[in-house]
Protein backbone atom coordinates (compact mmCIF):
# COMPACT_ATOMS: atom_id res chain seq x y z
CA UNK A 1 0.00 0.00 0.00
CA UNK A 2 1.25 3.29 -0.96
CA UNK A 3 0.56 6.70 0.98
CA UNK A 4 0.85 10.22 -0.29
CA UNK A 5 1.86 12.88 1.62
CA UNK A 6 -0.24 15.75 2.40
CA UNK A 7 1.07 19.48 2.83
CA UNK A 8 1.75 19.30 6.46
CA UNK A 9 4.04 16.28 6.00
CA UNK A 10 1.14 14.07 6.60
CA UNK A 11 1.22 10.08 5.67
CA UNK A 12 -2.30 9.10 3.94
CA UNK A 13 -2.96 5.59 2.18
CA UNK A 14 -3.61 6.25 -1.24
CA UNK A 15 -6.50 3.43 -0.70
CA UNK A 16 -9.18 3.61 2.07
CA UNK A 17 -12.40 2.02 2.43
CA UNK A 18 -15.68 3.98 2.23
CA UNK A 19 -18.54 3.27 4.78
CA UNK A 20 -21.35 5.71 2.36
CA UNK A 21 -24.78 4.17 2.81
CA UNK A 22 -24.04 1.25 4.83
CA UNK A 23 -26.60 2.40 7.97
CA UNK A 24 -26.96 -0.95 9.75
CA UNK A 25 -24.59 -0.84 12.69
CA UNK A 26 -23.77 -4.57 12.63
CA UNK A 27 -23.38 -4.67 8.75
CA UNK A 28 -21.30 -1.58 9.03
CA UNK A 29 -18.98 -2.89 12.26
CA UNK A 30 -18.87 -6.23 9.84
CA UNK A 31 -17.53 -4.20 6.70
CA UNK A 32 -15.05 -2.16 8.32
CA UNK A 33 -13.49 -5.56 10.27
CA UNK A 34 -13.39 -7.17 6.90
CA UNK A 35 -11.85 -3.96 5.57
CA UNK A 36 -9.29 -4.02 8.04
CA UNK A 37 -8.53 -7.76 7.95
CA UNK A 38 -7.82 -7.21 4.44
CA UNK A 39 -5.32 -5.09 4.51
CA UNK A 40 -7.11 -1.64 4.50
CA UNK A 41 -5.58 1.08 6.94
CA UNK A 42 -8.08 3.99 6.06
CA UNK A 43 -11.31 4.24 7.33
CA UNK A 44 -13.83 6.85 5.54
CA UNK A 45 -16.97 7.83 7.32
CA UNK A 46 -19.25 10.88 7.66
CA UNK A 47 -21.34 12.69 10.29
CA UNK A 48 -23.82 12.32 7.82
CA UNK A 49 -23.52 8.87 7.35
CA UNK A 50 -25.09 8.09 10.70
CA UNK A 51 -22.44 4.94 11.39
CA UNK A 52 -19.66 6.60 13.38
CA UNK A 53 -20.52 5.02 16.21
CA UNK A 54 -20.22 1.57 14.59
CA UNK A 55 -16.64 2.62 12.53
CA UNK A 56 -15.70 3.45 16.34
CA UNK A 57 -17.27 0.14 17.60
CA UNK A 58 -15.44 -1.57 14.89
CA UNK A 59 -12.09 -0.01 15.57
CA UNK A 60 -12.51 -1.14 19.10
CA UNK A 61 -13.28 -4.74 18.14
CA UNK A 62 -10.11 -4.79 15.75
CA UNK A 63 -6.92 -6.03 16.21
CA UNK A 64 -5.13 -2.93 14.01
CA UNK A 65 -3.51 -0.06 16.43
CA UNK A 66 -5.54 2.65 16.29
CA UNK A 67 -2.53 4.75 15.20
CA UNK A 68 -1.90 2.63 12.25
CA UNK A 69 -5.55 3.45 11.20
CA UNK A 70 -6.20 6.87 9.30
CA UNK A 71 -9.34 7.81 10.12
CA UNK A 72 -11.57 10.63 8.15
CA UNK A 73 -14.63 12.29 9.11
CA UNK A 74 -16.56 14.71 8.13
CA UNK A 75 -19.04 18.00 9.70
CA UNK A 76 -22.49 18.23 8.12
CA UNK A 77 -24.07 21.42 7.62
CA UNK A 78 -26.13 21.15 10.45
CA UNK A 79 -23.23 21.76 12.47
CA UNK A 80 -21.85 24.72 10.49
CA UNK A 81 -20.57 28.07 12.15
CA UNK A 82 -17.68 27.95 13.99
CA UNK A 83 -19.35 27.18 17.66
CA UNK A 84 -21.31 24.07 16.26
CA UNK A 85 -18.92 22.86 14.54
CA UNK A 86 -16.09 22.73 17.61
CA UNK A 87 -19.64 20.97 19.38
CA UNK A 88 -19.57 18.61 16.33
CA UNK A 89 -16.16 17.76 15.80
CA UNK A 90 -16.04 16.45 19.60
CA UNK A 91 -18.97 14.59 19.34
CA UNK A 92 -17.26 12.71 16.29
CA UNK A 93 -14.41 12.05 18.33
CA UNK A 94 -17.03 10.33 21.12
CA UNK A 95 -18.66 8.45 18.85
CA UNK A 96 -15.61 7.12 17.00
CA UNK A 97 -14.20 6.30 20.46
CA UNK A 98 -11.05 8.01 19.62
CA UNK A 99 -8.77 11.10 20.97
CA UNK A 100 -7.84 12.29 17.54
CA UNK A 101 -8.84 12.22 14.19
CA UNK A 102 -6.16 11.54 11.20
CA UNK A 103 -8.25 13.82 8.85
CA UNK A 104 -11.79 15.78 8.97
CA UNK A 105 -13.55 17.72 6.11
CA UNK A 106 -16.21 19.87 5.56
CA UNK A 107 -18.68 18.31 3.65
CA UNK A 108 -19.84 20.79 1.35
CA UNK A 109 -19.30 24.34 -0.09
CA UNK A 110 -22.59 25.85 1.73
CA UNK A 111 -23.65 27.63 4.38
CA UNK A 112 -21.50 29.22 7.11
CA UNK A 113 -18.15 27.03 5.61
CA UNK A 114 -15.79 30.00 7.33
CA UNK A 115 -16.62 29.83 10.78
CA UNK A 116 -16.97 25.77 10.73
CA UNK A 117 -13.81 26.04 9.18
CA UNK A 118 -12.39 28.36 11.32
CA UNK A 119 -13.44 25.29 14.49
CA UNK A 120 -11.33 22.78 12.52
CA UNK A 121 -8.22 25.06 12.53
CA UNK A 122 -8.63 25.44 15.77
CA UNK A 123 -9.01 21.75 16.11
CA UNK A 124 -5.90 20.96 14.36
CA UNK A 125 -4.06 22.96 16.33
CA UNK A 126 -5.04 21.42 19.68
CA UNK A 127 -4.02 18.21 18.19
CA UNK A 128 -7.88 16.97 18.13
CA UNK A 129 -7.01 16.73 13.94
CA UNK A 130 -3.82 15.31 12.08
CA UNK A 131 -4.78 17.08 8.65
CA UNK A 132 -8.20 19.04 7.72
CA UNK A 133 -9.74 19.61 4.32
CA UNK A 134 -12.65 19.57 2.20
CA UNK A 135 -15.60 17.86 0.56
CA UNK A 136 -17.25 18.99 -3.14
CA UNK A 137 -15.51 22.21 -3.32
CA UNK A 138 -15.26 23.06 -6.99
CA UNK A 139 -12.38 24.68 -7.97
CA UNK A 140 -13.59 28.35 -7.43
CA UNK A 141 -14.76 27.76 -4.04
CA UNK A 142 -11.75 25.78 -3.12
CA UNK A 143 -9.26 28.39 -4.35
CA UNK A 144 -11.57 30.99 -2.21
CA UNK A 145 -10.94 29.04 0.83
CA UNK A 146 -7.20 28.55 0.13
CA UNK A 147 -6.90 32.66 -0.49
CA UNK A 148 -8.74 33.21 3.06
CA UNK A 149 -8.12 30.62 5.18
CA UNK A 150 -5.16 30.24 7.78
CA UNK A 151 -4.24 26.92 6.83
CA UNK A 152 -4.61 25.58 3.26
CA UNK A 153 -6.99 22.81 2.82
CA UNK A 154 -5.08 19.52 3.06
CA UNK A 155 -7.88 17.48 0.78
CA UNK A 156 -10.56 17.98 -1.24
CA UNK A 157 -12.60 14.72 -1.83
CA UNK A 158 -14.87 14.73 -5.03
CA UNK A 159 -16.62 12.69 -7.37
CA UNK A 160 -13.75 11.38 -9.35
CA UNK A 161 -14.59 8.43 -11.73
CA UNK A 162 -13.55 7.31 -15.33
CA UNK A 163 -16.32 9.07 -16.36
CA UNK A 164 -15.79 12.25 -14.15
CA UNK A 165 -12.31 12.21 -14.31
CA UNK A 166 -11.83 16.33 -13.03
CA UNK A 167 -8.39 16.99 -14.93
CA UNK A 168 -8.84 21.00 -14.42
CA UNK A 169 -9.93 20.73 -10.75
CA UNK A 170 -6.72 18.13 -10.15
CA UNK A 171 -4.89 20.47 -11.57
CA UNK A 172 -5.62 23.88 -9.43
CA UNK A 173 -5.47 21.31 -6.59
CA UNK A 174 -2.22 20.81 -6.87
CA UNK A 175 -1.70 24.51 -7.72
CA UNK A 176 -2.51 24.97 -4.20
CA UNK A 177 -0.62 21.71 -2.72
CA UNK A 178 -4.34 20.01 -2.01
CA UNK A 179 -4.79 16.78 -2.60
CA UNK A 180 -7.57 14.77 -4.49
CA UNK A 181 -9.43 12.17 -3.01
CA UNK A 182 -12.19 10.46 -5.00
CA UNK A 183 -15.61 9.33 -3.83
CA UNK A 184 -17.66 6.84 -5.61
CA UNK A 185 -14.23 5.78 -7.74
CA UNK A 186 -16.47 3.00 -9.83
CA UNK A 187 -19.54 6.05 -9.98
CA UNK A 188 -21.82 3.13 -8.01
CA UNK A 189 -21.63 1.12 -10.87
CA UNK A 190 -23.16 4.28 -13.34
CA UNK A 191 -22.88 3.80 -17.01
CA UNK A 192 -22.37 0.12 -16.71
CA UNK A 193 -19.13 0.48 -15.34
CA UNK A 194 -18.43 -3.40 -14.42
CA UNK A 195 -18.92 -4.38 -17.81
CA UNK A 196 -17.69 -1.26 -19.53
CA UNK A 197 -15.87 -2.53 -23.04
CA UNK A 198 -12.99 -0.56 -22.98
CA UNK A 199 -11.98 -1.34 -19.33
CA UNK A 200 -12.75 -4.83 -19.50
CA UNK A 201 -10.42 -5.29 -22.55
CA UNK A 202 -7.88 -4.08 -20.56
CA UNK A 203 -8.78 -6.02 -17.89
CA UNK A 204 -8.31 -9.50 -19.92
CA UNK A 205 -4.62 -8.51 -20.79
CA UNK A 206 -3.94 -7.79 -16.66
CA UNK A 207 -6.57 -11.00 -15.37
CA UNK A 208 -8.33 -8.05 -13.63
CA UNK A 209 -11.49 -7.19 -13.37
CA UNK A 210 -13.30 -3.58 -15.09
CA UNK A 211 -13.58 -2.23 -11.57
CA UNK A 212 -10.21 -3.31 -10.56
CA UNK A 213 -8.92 -1.21 -14.03
CA UNK A 214 -10.93 1.29 -13.47
CA UNK A 215 -9.60 1.86 -9.28
CA UNK A 216 -5.98 1.32 -10.71
CA UNK A 217 -6.31 4.14 -13.53
CA UNK A 218 -6.93 6.72 -10.85
CA UNK A 219 -4.36 5.35 -8.58
CA UNK A 220 -2.03 6.10 -11.55
CA UNK A 221 -3.12 9.79 -11.77
CA UNK A 222 -2.11 10.27 -7.83
CA UNK A 223 -6.02 10.12 -6.81
CA UNK A 224 -6.81 8.77 -3.38
CA UNK A 225 -9.88 6.33 -3.34
CA UNK A 226 -12.10 4.79 -1.01
CA UNK A 227 -14.02 2.12 -2.93
CA UNK A 228 -17.22 0.97 -0.67
CA UNK A 229 -18.42 -2.96 -0.47
CA UNK A 230 -20.31 -4.44 2.19
CA UNK A 231 -18.81 -8.27 0.21
CA UNK A 232 -15.61 -9.45 1.72
CA UNK A 233 -14.52 -11.08 -1.30
CA UNK A 234 -15.84 -7.59 -3.37
CA UNK A 235 -13.62 -5.53 -0.39
CA UNK A 236 -10.41 -7.83 -1.19
CA UNK A 237 -11.01 -7.65 -5.03
CA UNK A 238 -11.05 -3.75 -4.83
CA UNK A 239 -7.47 -3.84 -2.72
CA UNK A 240 -5.87 -5.86 -5.17
CA UNK A 241 -4.96 -3.44 -7.80
CA UNK A 242 -1.32 -2.93 -6.33
CA UNK A 243 0.16 -5.85 -8.09
CA UNK A 244 -0.43 -4.65 -12.14
CA UNK A 245 0.85 -1.27 -13.99
CA UNK A 246 -1.44 0.38 -16.90
CA UNK A 247 0.24 1.13 -19.85
CA UNK A 248 0.67 4.83 -21.46
CA UNK A 249 -1.90 3.22 -24.10
CA UNK A 250 -4.04 1.53 -21.96
CA UNK A 251 -4.14 5.12 -20.00
CA UNK A 252 -5.15 6.99 -23.23
CA UNK A 253 -8.38 4.66 -23.57
CA UNK A 254 -9.33 4.97 -20.43
CA UNK A 255 -8.60 8.52 -20.02
CA UNK A 256 -11.29 8.94 -23.44
CA UNK A 257 -13.54 8.02 -21.58
CA UNK A 258 -13.65 10.65 -19.64
CA UNK A 259 -17.54 12.87 -20.13
CA UNK A 260 -16.53 15.64 -17.35
CA UNK A 261 -20.11 15.88 -15.71
CA UNK A 262 -21.15 14.21 -12.87
CA UNK A 263 -23.37 11.02 -13.30
CA UNK A 264 -25.10 12.48 -9.68
CA UNK A 265 -25.21 15.92 -9.37
CA UNK A 266 -23.96 19.49 -10.23
CA UNK A 267 -22.95 21.24 -6.78
CA UNK A 268 -23.37 24.42 -8.72
CA UNK A 269 -27.16 23.95 -9.52
CA UNK A 270 -29.23 25.82 -7.31
CA UNK A 271 -31.58 23.24 -7.34
CA UNK A 272 -28.91 21.20 -5.43
CA UNK A 273 -28.28 23.64 -3.25
CA UNK A 274 -32.16 24.11 -2.59
CA UNK A 275 -31.89 20.08 -1.67
CA UNK A 276 -28.81 20.67 0.72
CA UNK A 277 -29.16 23.83 2.36
CA UNK A 278 -33.51 24.01 2.51
CA UNK A 279 -33.64 21.33 5.06
CA UNK A 280 -29.81 20.47 5.88
CA UNK A 281 -30.58 16.61 6.05
CA UNK A 282 -28.34 14.37 5.00
CA UNK A 283 -27.75 13.79 2.01
CA UNK A 284 -26.16 12.00 -1.53
CA UNK A 285 -22.17 12.10 -0.69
Amino acid sequence: MQSVTLNNGVQMPQEGFGVYQIHDAATCQQAVLSALAAGYRSIDTAQAYGNEAAVGTALQQSSVDRHDIFLTSKIWLSNYGYEAAKVSIDESLKRLQTDYLDLMLLHQPYCDVYGAYRALEEAYDAGKIRAIGVSNFYPDRLVDLALNARIVPAVNQVETHVFDQQIAATQVMAKYGVQIEAWAPLAEGAHDLFTQPVLTRIGRTHQKTAAQVALRYLLQRGVVIIPKSTHADRIAENLAIWDFTLSPTELDHIRALDTGKSVFLDHRDPATVEEFVGPRQANNH
